[in-house]
């Protein structure tokens, strides 16, 4: 069936939107809760991309599965306009879950510690909003697209993320404009963190392996020991902040494993170290690199051998000014002006920053916290449900306020 054109009628108001998303509140409860007893790890997610396909069809998206490897790539078309993109991980952690709450995870040594399940309920809920609007004449002209993607929480064997592929994949092709959201389960429920500029870090893996020359313990002159050269290395990383950057700039660098040595009596002839740098600007994260290298350069000159990788992750992810401000617009108006609120600047990495480098995007906080605040990545995380109807409600207004910016049917935001 051909969908009604759009009838010129003005889509309804945020808070409108925010009583329609409420009025499903029970179905996105049900539907998040069923994503976490069945969790699924990165680009292994068939169950969770299967039932984001099988709603967008049902509501009469365009479907693309099988986009980078799992994801879901959903289209609704309502006449020539402008294409805004939505963003909903869908992927879980290998951690045991330690929660006791009637919907716990199923699958041992998985679960849904990230909001990545509440994403995706969220995500098929604005697909709904968006749909009824659609179907009454109300949709802005445009292209809505739902991105359901995989394996924000790790990289293949390639190094690539959900978000990567993605974007090689042709999934943000035409598109003006990306938005997308993840819960806090840290935050205040309901109050909502956006700015423009860097908003997360990016962040570098460093893989450094160390190799001396093995003897007895009791003869260490006769060897080159790999455990003492690997721990000045260190120490010496450890200063590339302090004395390498300028006090105002923003770096963090952390080693998060060591492994070497056979026995306690043996001079150990290798050392593994991996760990991560985090950066808001370029110049800072060659910085970094270039005091790494000098770091290590002065193991070699004590005798040992050293190979240094660093290996790209995931760049800054910088909001765009213009989309920022109409989202902030449409928090103002759903939520209220004092949901919007500021947190300090956030060193964790996201790979919506891949997105939002091919279209003007903006990403933001949605706080989840229950009285007792949850940390994410942790075995007994949770987040507060009655926030899934807003997140719903934020995501299809902001589709609806930057189709009509973009098309030039209202001024720009001043926020």
């Amino acid at each position: 069936m051909t969908p009604p054109a759009p009838s010129g009628a003005p889509a309804p108001s945020g808070p409108v939107l925010l009583d329609r998303a409420r009025a499903i509140e029970g179905q996105l409860v049900e539907l998040r809760r069923d994503l976490h007893r069945h969790p699924e790890l990165s680009y292994r997610e068939h169950r969770t991309a299967g039932i984001a396909a099988e709603a967008m069809r049902a509501l009469g998206f365009r479907v693309r599965t099988g986009v980078a490897r799992t994801g879901v790539v959903a289209d609704l078309e309502h006449g020539d306009g402008p294409t805004v993109a939505l963003r909903a991980d869908m992927d879980a952690l290998p951690i045991d879950e330690a929660n006791d709450h009637g919907f716990s995870s199923t699958v041992p040594g998985v679960m849904h510690a990230c909001g990545h399940d509440a994403h995706t309920a969220g995500l098929i809920g604005t697909a709904r909003l968006l749909a009824g609007l659609r179907d009454e004449g109300t949709l802005p002209p445009g292209r809505i697209r739902l991105l359901f993607q995989p394996s924000e929480e790790g990289m293949d064997d390639e190094g690539k993320s959900g978000g990567r592929r993605l974007v090689e994949e042709g999934a943000m092709e035409g598109v003006d404009a990306v938005v997308g959201l993840h819960v806090g389960a840290h935050l205040p429920s309901g109050a909502v963190i956006l700015d423009p500029g860097p908003f997360f870090a990016g962040s570098d893996e460093i893989r450094v392996t160390v190799r001396g020359r093995s003897s007895h313990a009791a003869r260490p002159h006769d060897g080159v020991d790999a455990i003492v050269l690997a721990a000045l290395g260190v120490t010496a990383a450890q200063q590339v902040v302090s004395r390498h950057l300028p006090p105002s700039a923003t770096g963090v660098l952390t080693f998060g494993t060591i492994h070497g040595g056979v026995a306690q009596n043996v001079i150990a002839d290798r050392v593994e170290l991996a760990g991560t740098l985090r950066y808001f600007r370029p110049e800072v994260r060659e910085r970094i690199h270039r005091g790494l290298a000098g770091a290590f350069a002065s193991v070699e000159a004590l005798g040992g051998e050293v190979d240094l990788d660093l290996r790209p992750g995931y760049p800054p992810l910088v909001n765009d000014a213009r989309i920022t401000g109409l989202v902030r617009d449409v928090v103002a108006e759903v939520a209220g002006p004092d949901a919007l609120t500021r947190i300090e600047p956030i060193m964790e990495a996201e790979d919506f920053a891949f997105l939002a480098q091919e279209a003007p995007g903006a990403f933001f906080w949605l706080g989840a916290a229950l009285p007792e605040p949850r940390r994410h990545h942790h075995p007994r995380f949770d987040i507060d449900e009655a926030v899934l109807p807003l997140g719903t409600a934020l995501l299809a207004r902001s589709a609806i306020r930057i189709l009509e910016a973009l098309a030039g049917r209202q001024a720009p935001s001043t926020t």
